[in-house]
């Protein structure tokens, strides 16, 4: 059985990079704030070969931001085979907690954007990228308490796998365990809740674009192929997130259409469930679970099924901003309250420390899952103009992932007292 490294001590403690980070740097491409001053900079400074290596991660972050993914990908990865420790800025000199963040070597959308959760507090984060292949170092570096960000994905699992071979012997307490993250995997997941009482997920199953050309090509049913699964239906490819690849498929010729326009060889199909509200809108939430507590992330409503916050309008729509509001202000006493039996027993099934639900509610009034995972983003940059209700409760979901961190590591040292 593999060993983790030891306890970590000052003395052998590798050193960890400053970098301006992803918080920061996303702001600013969310603010509409020009990155390409500072990426000429950087990459003056790659050229010239005095980028340190938190230059090169921010070069990377900045490349991806503006839309150069694969480039960005490739500086990371140049990156990381030099050094894999990194501090992000920390609102105080003295921090109270260090945590160290165990994440992969993938996209920016791959790994929990903690940044965000932690960017305004008295807690240190400090991010190992865990490269297999490459040693974890040893000892590790100091903390207090540990988490793992890397996702579900595909491109994750390696990482994920070096991180459990060492979660049984790891010196401090370990957050979000890998064998539990591997759970919120699609298909996984409908197995993994499917018999709650009050909760919708429909069956996904992952079809080879091989068995949906029968469909195309021959006699064959797509319920014959896709587990029972018959149109209308959701598709994806597999692997996908952030709704890339995402269609309603009404019948055969729109079947057809999709594999010419995707080019993956597999896909997740859905049974389509019409959750639309009597007034013909949709709704959409997200809910951040923390410590085993539901909290209210964000209200989206469309005209449309594929909702995601940035296409549903909001900053157009005073009504719908204030519907968003009255969801969070009392989101206790309401969609929490109706649906808490549920939201518990699902916590419970998914056991993770932190996660995020995606979600919507049925015409008969059940909670219908569309996603859970660990990475999906909770962020304050919204125009505390334009949503003025939004900073206080995200300062709440921020405090209760602190308040879940200091209770973790405190647990572990009256243990050891």
């Amino acid at each position: 059985m593999a060993t983790a490294p030891t306890d970590p001590t000052p003395a052998a403690s590798i050193k960890a990079e400053q970098r301006i980070g992803f918080a920061k740097l996303t702001k600013m491409a969310f603010d509409g704030v020009s990155l390409l001053p500072l990426l000429t900079e950087l990459t003056g400074k790659l050229d010239a070969g005095t980028a340190s290596p938190g230059d090169g991660m921010d070069l990377s972050l900045i490349t991806q931001l503006l839309g150069e993914r694969d480039t960005g990908l490739a500086i990371q990865n140049e990156i990381l085979a030099l050094h894999r420790l990194y501090r992000s800025p920390c609102a105080t000199p003295t921090p109270r907690l260090r945590v160290l963040a165990l994440a992969a070597s993938i996209d920016m959308g791959g790994n929990t954007p903690i940044e965000f959760l932690l960017q305004d507090s008295d807690i240190e984060l400090t991010t190992l990228y865990v490269v297999p292949g490459t040693a974890m170092p040893s000892p590790l570096p100091e903390h207090d308490v540990a988490i793992v960000i890397a996702s579900d994905s595909e491109e994750c699992r390696p990482a994920l796998a070096e991180i459990d071979a060492l979660a049984a012997t790891w010196p401090r307490p370990l957050l979000n365990p890998p064998a539990k993250i591997l759970n919120l995997d699609r298909d996984k997941l409908y197995h993994l809740l499917d018999g709650i009482e009050g909760l919708e997920i429909p069956a996904t199953l992952a079809v080879s674009r091989a068995k949906l050309l029968q469909v195309l090509l021959s006699d064959t049913e797509l319920p014959n192929v896709a587990g029972g699964i018959d149109f209308p239906m959701i598709i994806r490819p597999r692997g996908s997130h952030a709704g890339i690849g995402l269609a309603k498929i009404d019948d055969v010729f729109a079947l057809g259409k999709y594999l010419i326009e995707q080019k993956g060889e597999d896909f997740f199909l859905a049974r389509y469930v019409d959750y639309a509200s009597e007034d013909g809108l949709f709704r959409k939430y997200r809910v951040v679970v923390a410590d085993g507590k539901p909290y209210a992330c964000h209200m989206a409503i469309a005209d449309q099924w594929n909702i995601w916050y940035l296409n549903a309008g909001m900053s157009e729509s005073e009504s719908k901003r204030l519907e968003e509001a009255t969801f969070m202000q009392i989101f206790d006493i309401g969609f929490g309250l109706r649906h808490r039996s549920t939201l518990k027993e699902l916590s419970d099934r998914v056991g993770l420390d932190y996660f995020i639900i995606d979600c919507a509610e049925t015409k008969a009034g059940d909670l219908l899952i569309f996603e859970a995972d660990n990475t999906a983003v909770v962020h304050n940059m919204d125009s505390p103009e334009l949503f003025p209700y939004k900073p206080a409760q995200m300062h709440k979901i921020f405090d209760a992932f602190a308040a879940l961190l200091t209770q973790r590591a405190k647990s572990r040292a009256e243990r050891a007292a």
